[in-house]
């Protein structure tokens, strides 16, 4: 099944009998689980929610068993009146992990988020068995790039709202492939999806806790778990070569390059991706 026939089949719809795991004072996460196996866990930036990941993580469900969740502050997850660091977010997934009774687990990141899988990955080494970073927000040397495309990102929701942040976004978001696949129905669909899961809030305080994130060489070769970096050849912000060079960063680290894939690869390549996610997990999985 391609990714067009994907997102036409995609529901971002919260069931009424939604399941919340408490993680701390005032902090409920909402959270998904399906199939059963080898735990590994999807990690949110913030432009997603947790339903996102149904469509495209089809396969993986049946042979692996899947956990999703809001980030606090995002989606049906609670909200508190400041943005958590990085830091909160960490101790938000070790104690959804706890109550799951997951001692460790495959973490899979995208965009935003490679900095929580990161920072998880040097926090709580045990609680990681392995990570797939897709298009991650750092480079070899840094997070310049991405903290400019944010600071254009906010000034474009001050001027222009959310209807105007999602226009300017869809074209650095999907490949162009998958731009003239999804032709004007397509991004007509999908701004209304978008609209109707996130606030202006939620996106101005992901977006300015973002600002503050940073890398750096010598936090990647703290890494020990092995990380597989995944990036699409039209990605915007990591290149091939980018992707390369950040891998050769972490001690057990490799790429895969997919090709007219953008920076959210499993969009464009939902198949693809998990077979590549599959395939990481079994090898380590054999090594171990």
């Amino acid at each position: 099944m391609s990714s067009f026939e994907s997102l036409s089949r995609l529901d971002l719809s919260y069931p009424e009998d939604a399941r919340r795991i408490r993680t701390r004072a005032d902090v409920e996460l909402y959270y998904e689980v399906r199939g059963e196996g080898t735990p590994i866990t999807l990690l949110n930036h913030f432009l997603m929610s947790a339903p996102l990941w149904r469509v495209f993580t089809e396969d993986l469900a049946s042979s692996y068993r899947l956990i999703s969740y809001d980030l606090c502050n995002h989606g049906a997850s609670s909200h508190v009146a400041e943005e958590p660091t990085w830091a909160e977010h960490v101790d938000d997934l070790v104690a959804l992990l706890d109550a799951l009774e997951i001692e460790s687990t495959y973490l899979i990141a995208a965009s935003a988020s490679t900095v929580l899988a990161r920072d998880m990955a040097l926090m709580h080494p045990d609680r990681v068995k392995g990570m797939v970073l897709a298009g991650p927000v750092y480079g070899p040397k840094g997070m310049r790039r991405q903290r400019q495309l944010q600071r254009a990102w906010l000034r474009t929701i001050e001027s222009h709202g959310i209807v105007g942040f999602y226009e300017h976004l869809y074209p650095e978001l999907f490949s162009a492939e998958m731009n003239e696949a999804l032709g004007t129905p397509g991004f007509l669909g999908l701004r209304e999806a978008f609209t109707a899961v996130t606030t202006l809030e939620d996106l101005v305080n992901g977006l300015n806790r973002s600002l503050v994130d940073d890398h750096k060489p010598e936090q990647a070769a703290g890494v020990q778990a092995p990380t597989l970096i995944v990036v699409g050849d039209d990605d915007l912000l990591l290149s091939p070569t980018g992707a390369r060079e950040l891998a050769e960063q972490f001690p057990n680290g490799s790429y895969e390059i997919m090709p007219r894939a953008g920076h959210q690869p499993f969009l464009d390549d939902a198949a693809g991706f998990q077979a590549i996610v599959r395939k990481f997990v079994d090898e380590v999985q054999a090594r171990a």
